[in-house]
């Protein structure tokens, strides 16, 4: 099958994305950079139309009813996909993403090595945050993974579709997919509750309900865990409160305050050679100081600077100090760097030694 071909060519030549699309060549996602595989033919609408057999029913109804579906699609000895499938100029297009084995570990991803402390956390809140494609997928996979083979515990995930397959370690994992396993996610959680969880994994906490249980079943001794679509902690502790209402908003900030415990937040920085990306990556531990930040919204602004000057006890780091990191391993090139860090100008002075203090700025 063509498209079998095109998915194993693009994961050998280390595409995070492929698109297909009626009258193109496939295109490939490498290094950040969108580009056509033209070994393979311009694709017909005749072809398409044979790709949507490979949307499983369940889905393919919720394909053909409203022109948009998620699933997972698997190609033996290559990878499992992320995918999507949807209606353009009235044919059908994929985007599929490659899942990539769960033979990774935190040192190996490039992770900060706090990661580890934070999947022993036992009840609260923990965030991995970040845009579409910046690897915080991988990032809760990596947490979730560190729980299965340490902790004997019972795993609920809460996916659309079901991405990584854990196999029960320490822990029993079970995993729920929406539309198929369970109606929505706020109704998986809302019944998951009533199964025996340590651990929830919400793939995407997308309304105010699943936000609202959530919040409730990290304050009554659950180790919840989700993703937002937020590029730091300081936007996402805004997002979730700008979910409410606004005569709640005090409320939720005390009861964000208490349950939360960590915020990841990162992005995919381009390495030095050209090849491959880089996570850079903002941790927030949620300490007395910042929870008074997070009840006290003229303070809230205040969180990135408890972040940079939290390095030493609590392993905290903002995005520019990740980004110092990987410019001074030589993971990434000062010129690109450059181009990521918020405050440029101390940046500079650092690169230059004329400050020696990264906590600092």
């Amino acid at each position: 099958m063509i498209l079998d071909d095109i998915l194993a060519e693009a994961v050998k030549n280390g595409a995070s994305d492929i698109h297909i699309q009626v009258g193109s060549h496939p295109r490939q996602r490498v290094n950040g950079s969108l580009e056509p595989m033209i070994g393979f033919p311009i694709l017909t609408l005749d072809m398409m139309k044979s790709f949507i057999d490979i949307i499983p029913e369940i889905r393919r109804r919720e394909f053909l009813g409203g022109g948009d579906a998620d699933f997972a699609y698997a190609v033996q000895n290559v990878s499992r996909f992320r995918s999507n499938a949807y209606m353009q100029r009235g044919t059908p297009g994929f985007v599929f993403r490659p899942i990539p084995r769960l033979d990774f570990t935190v040192e190996s991803m490039g992770l900060p090595l706090v990661i580890k402390n934070i999947a022993k956390y036992k009840r609260g809140l923990v965030l991995v945050t970040g845009v579409t494609g910046s690897g915080k997928t991988t990032t809760m996979a990596t947490i979730i993974d560190l729980i299965n083979q340490n902790e004997n515990v019972s795993i609920v995930t809460l996916e659309d579709p079901i991405e990584f397959l854990y196999n029960a370690k320490k822990a029993l994992v079970g995993q729920r997919e929406i539309g198929v396993d369970t109606p929505s996610f706020y109704e998986g959680l809302r019944r998951a509750l009533r199964q025996d969880p340590d651990v929830i994994f919400i793939g995407e906490m997308r309304d105010l309900e699943t936000v609202e249980t959530a919040l409730n079943a990290a304050e009554t001794g659950h180790l919840v865990l989700s993703t937002l679509h937020t590029l730091d902690a300081i936007e996402t502790i805004n997002r979730i409160i700008a979910m409410f209402p606004p005569h709640q908003h005090q409320q939720i900030r005390y009861q964000l305050s208490t349950v939360l415990q960590a915020v990841v937040s990162q992005r995919l920085v381009p390495k030095s050679g050209g090849k491959g990306r880089v996570p850079a990556v903002e941790v927030l531990i949620n300490t007395a100081a910042i929870r008074d930040c997070i009840v006290d919204p003229e303070r809230t602004t205040l969180i990135e600077d408890y972040i940079r000057q939290g390095g030493t006890v609590y392993q905290m780091q903002t995005f520019d100090q990740s980004i110092y990191s990987l410019c001074s391993a030589g993971h990434v090139a000062v010129e690109e760097a450059m181009k990521w860090v918020k405050r440029k100008d101390d940046f500079a002075l650092l690169l230059k030694g004329v400050s020696n203090n990264p906590s600092r700025w």
